[in-house]
């Protein structure tokens, strides 16, 4: 172990969810960071401030279901292992149901506040054009989707490889008053208490049949941002798609996707089932703005406005932020990282984040805590393995560096987490009754993620000592 003051500082690159979350898993450690952030001197497509761990598409960190869903699971290691972004999260968290979404404002505040306090965290503001100096021996890039060209195209240079990118979208956000409550209410799906909820966390916008199919027709039918000609060729990440697109893939996709009727009653007309729903939740703590989920879009702007106050309770919508699409883009890391997270070609650099081939808030968060924890112990002649496989944590590790890609056609893509990632329960499952019958079908589904999810919890725990 190196003496104290031999420390030499780990740069890192980036100060979004991942570089955030690096930095605080160094300085935890007694190891000192200089946390490389180019906002506000030079922005990005989607940002707007020049804030750590900005929140650019939704407010939601998703399932906050630590017994039966994989990001839930997540969420609990994350808090375990000493999280900054989840600490944040909490702290600042909105009702949501079963959900945890926070206020992006004052999240993201209170990430900078914290790390611009701490004196071992130094802050450099001012873009990395290319390849970090080997002088620097041990650098994190945590530059996620939307890094700068200049870095970018150094890394494509380093590594021969092509890169990979994909479309992104962001939902619009509406101001609370500006929606009618005559026909919009308040509920959760199926009443759903999530942290700081009270079973009517969601506003509920109902459509009937024909309503639905003539805002289906316009959603096909609206004017659409052109992309550029590199652009053509970039698919869409499957999770996020606009709500065009969904909707050209048929008539009943919206239906069963964000716009899903079950679990909910309309009390201005409860004995009439809807024939469709668009839910809004929260966006800031003052409850004033609300955002629609689900509903990315590459809309242009006024087909936006005038296709959206087509939906009941929105004839009056006034909209704080409209939707919009950027290009993200990311490595082909199973080819071009190892076991420890370091560029095969420059073992004093590691890649962090969303940059690396995950989806998500907590995802991205979650890689930069690895990260952030593989590079202290170097700084300080250690070593730290990875997670687990049987962990969310440790099953992001390992899809990002292709454990589980097979063949020679395999074709690396983003990826949220999900218990389809974590290796199977060994032996025979024993089902045990529900309410004294047989489990079938999902009830089994359910079960088996119980397990899943409690053996991850178990198995994170030396790991989050060690570490």
């Amino acid at each position: 172990m190196a003496n104290k003051s031999d420390i030499k500082p780990v740069h890192i690159i980036g100060a979004g969810l991942a570089g955030s979350e690096a930095a605080w898993q160094c300085v935890s450690r007694g190891v000192p960071v200089v946390l490389h952030e180019m906002r506000p001197t030079r922005m990005t497509d989607a940002h707007e401030t020049g804030g750590f761990a900005e929140l650019v598409c939704s407010n939601s960190f998703r399932s906050d279901d630590k017994t039966g869903n994989a990001v839930g699971v997540l969420h609990e290691e994350m808090r375990m292992a000493g999280s900054l972004i989840m600490g944040m999260g909490d702290m600042t968290k909105l009702p949501a149901g079963g959900a945890l979404a926070v206020d992006r404002n004052a999240f993201s505040e209170a990430v900078t506040t914290i790390l611009h306090a701490h004196p071992l965290a130094r802050i450099e503001y001012g873009e990395v054009k290319g390849l970090p100096p080997k002088h620097w021996e041990n650098t994190i890039i945590a530059t996620g989707p939307l890094t700068a060209p200049s870095l970018a195209e150094a890394i494509l240079a380093e590594t021969g490889e092509d890169s990979l990118a994909f479309f992104d979208a962001i939902a619009p956000i509406i101001y609370k008053d500006s929606i009618d409550f005559d026909k919009a209410w308040m509920q959760s799906r199926y009443d759903k208490k999530g942290p700081g909820g009270d079973g009517a966390d969601y506003i509920n916008c109902p459509l009937d049949k024909d309503q639905y199919e003539a805002f289906i027709e316009a959603l096909v039918n609206s004017e659409k941002t052109e992309f550029k000609e590199f652009e053509k060729n970039t698919p869409y990440f499957e999770s996020c798609l606009p709500i065009e697109v969904m909707a050209e893939r048929g008539s009943e996709t919206l239906r069963w996707g964000p716009m899903k009727p079950v679990g909910l009653t309309n009390p201005h007309n409860p004995t009439v089932k809807a024939h469709a729903i668009v839910q809004l939740r929260q966006d800031n703590a003052l409850g004033t703005l609300y955002n629609m989920v689900g509903f990315q879009t590459k809309m242009k702007y006024g087909a936006q406005t005038e296709i959206l106050r087509t939906i009941p309770g929105l004839e009056k919508a006034v909209f704080a932020r409209l939707g919009g699409i950027h290009r993200n883009t990311f490595i082909n890391s199973p080819v071009l990282l190892n076991k420890d997270l370091q560029l095969k070609s420059r073992p004093d650099i590691r890649f962090a984040g969303q940059i690396m081939g995950v989806e998500g808030y907590v995802e991205s968060a979650a890689l930069g805590m690895i990260t952030g924890r593989m590079a202290a112990a170097q700084a300080r002649g250690e070593k730290v393995a990875a997670p687990p496989l049987t962990t969310a944590l440790g099953s992001l590790v390992e899809h990002v560096t292709g454990g589980y890609m097979t063949g020679p056609k395999a074709k690396f893509q983003p990826m949220n987490v999900n218990f389809g990632l974590f290796p199977p329960i060994e032996g025979e499952i024993v089902y045990p009754k529900l309410n004294g019958k047989r489990r079938r079908g999902k009830d089994k589904t359910r079960y088996r993620k119980s397990l899943l999810a409690a053996r991850a919890l178990e198995d994170i725990k030396p790991w989050v000592k060690a570490a």
